[in-house]
């Protein structure tokens, strides 16, 4: 059985970092694209960012050059080093898993990945 649990959401002040977490288990992590996704009242859940194979990273606009992703596979765990937070990043934020040996073409598409977590809420306060 296959589960993806977040942590490390809360409560910031514009400006501040947060670091998120996502512990995978039940799956070949190594095999796996791990990406976050996010999701604010009213809105579409919004790609946020991805790896693959470990090196391979992307990100969505609106996070490029503030967030960061990264993985320790001896841990099965992928983490989101958010910074520079702003009022708009306030949302839900979803860990996802997809299998890497599918075509990247959709990669950012929420139908792309397999396995969900719970998400974990992330508030910015301006």
């Amino acid at each position: 059985q296959v589960q993806l649990v977040e942590s490390g959401g809360g409560l910031v002040q514009a400006g501040d970092s947060l670091r998120l977490t996502c512990a995978a288990s039940g799956l070949t992590f190594s095999r796996y694209t791990m990406a976050w996704f996010r999701q604010a009242p009213g809105k579409e859940r919004e790609f946020v960012a991805a790896i693959r194979w470990s090196d391979s990273t992307y990100y969505g606009d609106s996070v490029k050059g503030r967030f960061a992703i990264s993985t320790d596979n001896a841990k099965n765990t992928v983490y989101l080093q958010m910074n520079s937070l702003k009022p708009e990043d306030t949302a839900v934020f979803y860990c996802a898993a997809g299998i890497s040996s599918r075509s990247i073409a959709d990669l950012r598409r929420r139908n792309w990945y397999d396995y969900w977590g719970q998400g974990t809420q992330v508030t910015v306060s301006s």
